[in-house]
């Protein structure tokens, strides 16, 4: 059975986007093995300079690398990525598995994204979209396409 992990940085507080979550979460119990990591995000002042934000994405990466197992093949979920439809997306975890890799860990970044140096780790860039998402919708929305995949690659019926 394949593990799949999400680590993310910072807390989810709406119970609308918790129910999201674990209702997928739940969906998913058949397929894989799913977990999430969140990690502490660090408060970004108003005005922050590049520098700044540099630091505190350094600070939430290296309590992200904490968690990146050396098994894993890690997915780094990054603006400039490369897109995939579901059915690429699909094919993707399908694949991984063929080819041994059935340890896969996806990253999400906080407000700021990730730090140089997860991005670099990342056997993968993946982008959702050219458009900036919250980290917490980015979960759902994340969980629902690995459901999805589940569905596709198995032949199930879901809706399109």
């Amino acid at each position: 059975m394949k593990k799949i992990s999400i680590l993310c940085v910072g807390k989810v507080k709406e119970r609308y986007f918790n129910d999201l979550i674990n209702e997928y979460v739940k969906r998913l119990g058949r397929y894989c093995k799913i977990t999430i990591c969140e990690v502490p995000d660090e408060a970004t002042p108003a005005g922050a300079s590049e520098t700044v934000e540099n630091n505190i994405k350094m600070t939430e990466g290296k309590r992200l690398e904490h968690y990146i197992t050396d098994d894993a093949y890690v997915i780094a979920l990054v603006i400039d990525g490369k897109m995939k439809s579901s059915t690429e997306f699909a094919d993707m975890i399908q694949d991984l598995g063929i080819n041994g890799k059935s340890n896969i860990q996806f990253i999400i970044g906080g407000s700021l994204g990730l730090s140089d140096e997860i991005i670099k780790r990342a056997d993968y860039r993946l982008s959702f979209s050219k458009m900036t998402f919250p980290h917490q919708l980015m979960r759902g929305i994340l969980l629902e396409q690995i459901y999805r995949a589940f569905r596709i690659i198995n032949n199930e019926p879901y809706h399109k």
